[in-house]
Formats: structure tokens, C-alpha cells, sequence
């Protein structure tokens, strides 16, 4: 099943675990510490309202840095547009974008798709990992629901580490080897 069809069936907690996961992953180009979303990801978990929580990790994010404007822009905007309802008809728009401006992150920043058109068939290696983990997280929470939130901020916390190592390496001007 493509990833727009796991989109199109997830429900509220899938949708809204999938666009966190997508922007947990691209923290690090926000400056953002690991644990800033945290309490979003307990608030899927108990069920209670992410809007408090919301706004503190929105306060805690700064823009980003220059280095990465592109990125960092659509990072932002990711979560300047989290919906503070989170119900599956205010959830499902912003996943959808999350899950396009992911792979747009991902892409800018693999050092494999430089030079290479949008549309060049197969995905970038950085690419294709951020598209295996966006499934993963939307399957994860289909076949477990509550019981698969764990799982999805590990897999969220995995993608944030090679972010972060991709990040860092494109700072210092280190050829990157794959995602």
C-alpha cells in the first residue's frame, strides 16, 4: 500500500503520530532538543488536549539557521501549522503536508539527489529511508494503535539521529555515505 493510501485510512491518533513523527525527525535543523516534543507524543498516548503542549514546544523551537533556510522554513512551517484540535479532519491536511515537506527536508539535504531533477525516478538513499519510516510509523499505528506509539518515536528517534548526522556532516563539508 502506498504511502497516500495509508494517509487516506489512517485515523486521528494515526495521523496525528505520522505528522509528529515527520517533524520530530526534522528537529535538528530547527536547533531543537530531542525531548521538545515529548509531551506531544504523551498526549497522543493519554489521550489528553496537545494545545498547552503545543505552544510550549512551539516557544522552545527557534527558525533554524541560515546554513539550511529552505529546510528549516518548511520545518517551521510544519509546526506552525500543527492544528491545536486534533481531530482526524483538522489532522489529515497537516500530515499530508508534513509527510511532503519531510521528503522535501530530506531531499534537500541528501548530498546523493544534488544536481539530480525532482523526478529522476528512484529516490535518494536519505530519501527513500525517510519514506520507509514515514510507512513504518502509519503501519505501526494501524496494526497497534495506542500499543504502537512506542515503537513510532523510535523509529522518529532513529531518523532524527541520521538527520542530525547528515546535518552536521553537510557543516562540516564531510562527503555523506548514505542514509
Amino acid at each position: 500500500m502506498s504511502l497516500e493510501e495509508r494517509i487516506a485510512r489512517a485515523d486521528e491518533r494515526g495521523l496525528s503520530a505520522s505528522g509528529l513523527a515527520c517533524l520530530d525527525r526534522c528537529l535538528p535543523l530547527l536547533d531543537g532538543d530531542d525531548e521538545v516534543l515529548r509531551p506531544l507524543w504523551g498526549s497522543l498516548a493519554d489521550g489528553s488536549d496537545w494545545g498547552g503542549r503545543l505552544k510550549e514546544a512551539r516557544g522552545a523551537l527557534g527558525a533554524g539557521d541560515g546554513e539550511h533556510e529552505e529546510a528549516a522554513r518548511l520545518v517551521r512551517h510544519m509546526l506552525d501549522t500543527v492544528p491545536a484540535e486534533r481531530t482526524a479532519e483538522a489532522v489529515r491536511p497537516w500530515a499530508e503536508s508534513c509527510s511532503a515537506a519531510s521528503l522535501r527536508v530530506h531531499r534537500l539535504l541528501d548530498p546523493a539527489a544534488e544536481g539530480e531533477p525532482e523526478d529522476a525516478g528512484a529516490p535518494s538513499p536519505l530519501v527513500a529511508a525517510e519514506l520507509r519510516r514515514q510507512l513504518t510509523v502509519l503501519e505501526l499505528l494501524e496494526g497497534h494503535g495506542k500499543q504502537g506509539l512506542r515503537r513510532a518515536l523510535d523509529v522518529s528517534g532513529e531518523g532524527r539521529r541520521v538527520l542530525r548526522a547528515v546535518v552536521s556532516r553537510r557543516a562540516r563539508g564531510v562527503p555523506e555515505t548514505g542514509a
